[in-house]
């Protein structure tokens, strides 16, 4: 770089309209600046622009003159920073180094939220590069479809303490209702392929097994032990095979008639859409029963089930299963498999559970989530929902409503 050239920043602030953007890089490009840096960003018609360019020292005067007139023709304000080489080259250096994404997810974003959020990246070190808005513009009066608010700040740095920052994280979202996903920017990030969902709880709002259980007059009995497993108290495989054997000369018509008024969890028809039309590879790794995760494959398209067969004679249920058991352990297993036969990458895939025996998968995914889950999984799990439905996982892969509302409608 020659001794005699110069970096200057531009910021400009105004009303926004088309033709801003082209008329002042169109001055820079008259007086053969090269841009270095440029980001935009518009508020609800309010226009934030900077430019750095590097120019030749003799010409920087005649540049800022013809950009101040060009911005008092536009009735824009603009500032000028004249940038040390040194303090680019440290700029530079910085490129690629340590940058993660959170997302805040809540029925309504306060301004608490963002005040909490923000802080404590701030007492970490780290430094906010972007802020944006996934969810689209909010009505002050909600007709249609469920609230829900999310933004996406993109951070850089190296946090002082990783472990202190994610349990500030949790601390903030138990108390003021949000979700906040935390995540390395990646190449793999960008790039998701496949997702293992549990069934159960996560894209049903009820457990099978405890339905069948009421049918078969042993509810309250088999529901203590569910959620005794689902709280890691008991060996899911020790609570599987003795509420199975609850189940022993159940009729296997009622069945048909449980999967047909499954009650689907909110948010589950938008998320399969979505995931479908951008090419997702779907799979089901159930604790619960292949009959109803097949009914649910058939009603969405889904590409794997997995999950448990309940052995039936004379048109009964016997009380046992067939094969091995779908635990925690095999859930991790069946991803790994599906991924290699798929050719995903691990880091490419996100697991959603909601009980602890999804932790394994959760804990092995690229992104794992835990979805309405039991204290003990959302405590031991990176990545939460708790606030709105199973499509608030769209935001944390990085969906804008503008994009996802375009794939809706294809």
């Amino acid at each position: 770089m020659s001794t005699n050239t110069q970096i200057i920043l531009a910021i400009f602030s105004g009303k926004d309209r088309p033709g801003v953007t082209a008329g002042f890089t169109s001055i820079l490009a008259s007086h053969e600046a090269t841009i270095l840096d440029i980001g935009q960003a518009d508020i609800h018609s309010h226009l934030s622009l900077g430019i750095m360019f590097l120019t030749e020292e003799h010409r920087s005067g005649d540049i800022l003159k013809d950009l101040l007139f060009k911005a008092n023709e536009m009735n824009i304000h603009v500032n000028f920073t004249p940038v040390k080489i040194e303090d680019y080259n440290h700029w530079v250096g910085m490129q690629g180094k340590n940058r993660y994404i959170i997302t805040i997810l809540a029925k309504r974003i306060t301004a608490d939220m963002v005040a909490k959020i923000t802080d404590a990246i701030a007492l970490q070190g780290m430094n906010i590069d972007n802020i944006k808005r996934l969810t689209g513009r909010i009505p002050l009066e909600e007709k249609e479809r469920v609230p829900k608010a999310s933004i996406e700040i993109s951070v850089r740095g190296t946090p002082k303490d990783l472990g202190a920052l994610q349990k500030e994280f949790m601390d903030i979202s138990a108390s003021l209702g949000i979700d906040v996903s935390f995540q390395q920017e990646s190449m793999f990030r960008r790039m998701r392929r496949l997702i293992c969902f549990d069934m159960d709880s996560t894209l049903i709002e009820t457990e099978v097994i405890d339905e069948l259980a009421d049918r078969a007059g042993v509810g309250e009995e088999v529901r203590a032990i569910t959620e005794s497993a689902m709280r890691g108290e008991i060996d899911f495989n020790e609570s599987f095979i003795r509420r199975v054997a609850l189940l022993k000369g159940l009729d296997v018509s009622v069945m048909a008639d449980i999967a047909e008024n499954l009650p689907i969890t909110e948010g589950v028809d938008r998320v399969m859409k979505i995931l479908k039309k951008v090419g997702f590879k779907i799979a089901i790794l159930s604790g619960g029963f292949t009959y109803f995760g097949q009914y649910l494959a058939n009603k969405y398209q889904i590409d794997y089930v997995y999950a448990n067969e309940l052995e039936i004679k004379d048109g009964k249920l016997t009380g046992r299963h067939l094969g091995d058991i779908i635990d925690g352990k095999r859930k991790a297993e069946l991803m790994k498999l599906i991924a290699q036969v798929e050719k995903v990458d691990i880091r490419q895939t996100v697991a959603v559970g909601d009980g602890a025996n999804d932790l394994p998968m959760i804990a092995t995914a690229g992104l794992g989530i835990a979805f309405h889950a039991k204290p003990k999984v959302k405590a031991t799990a990176k990545q939460s929902i708790s606030t709105v439905g199973l499509d608030g996982i769209l935001y944390f892969l990085g969906y804008k409503d503008s994009i996802i509302d375009e794939a809706e409608f294809m």
